[in-house]
């Protein structure tokens, strides 16, 4: 069943423009699938579906396509320096805020780098929780992620 959800989803965002869980979850019912909106989320989020900008300036889901470490690094870098506004960590717990609608894209890319200490994310639509497995791996990685915008700036000036 979940396979067969799993591909409806990918014809739907493939079909047309779809902005929200909760109109993909009414595609999802129409199309048969009684599920809720947390399902819609995990499924989202196995999906690796992103949150892609169009000309008319909304955003849409689209399937993202595994791609190698090294090309994922940079299309990590390059999401994640364009769309987190703020970073800050509380013990062994990160908050990373972002662009309405990125969340879901940055969240994806860096779970697919698997970071070290990294017990789980969670992605909201412009907010990132991240528990960590000590205060130590939270520092740490608030010091990465904050270099890495300093230095993608520096790059793009």
């Amino acid at each position: 069943m979940k396979d067969k959800r799993h591909r409806r989803i990918l014809e739907l965002i493939s079909e047309r423009p779809i902005e929200t869980q909760d109109e993909l979850l009414n595609l999802l019912s129409s199309s048969g699938f009684s599920v809720t909106q947390a399902t819609v989320s995990r499924d989202i989020k196995e999906l690796r579906l992103v949150k892609t900008l169009t000309p008319d300036g909304k955003y849409h889901y689209t399937a993202h396509a595994a791609a190698p470490k090294s090309e994922m690094s940079n299309k990590f870098l390059l999401i994640f320096s364009e769309s987190v506004k703020e970073i800050d960590s509380a013990g062994n717990m990160l908050v990373i805020r972002c662009l309405t609608g990125m969340a879901n894209a940055v969240c994806a890319a860096l779970d697919s780098l698997h970071w070290s200490g990294v017990v789980g994310t969670l992605a909201g639509d412009d907010t990132i929780f991240m528990v960590m497995r000590d205060e130590h791996n939270a520092r740490e990685l608030v010091s990465q992620l904050r270099k890495m915008i300093t230095d993608a700036q520096i790059q793009s000036s």
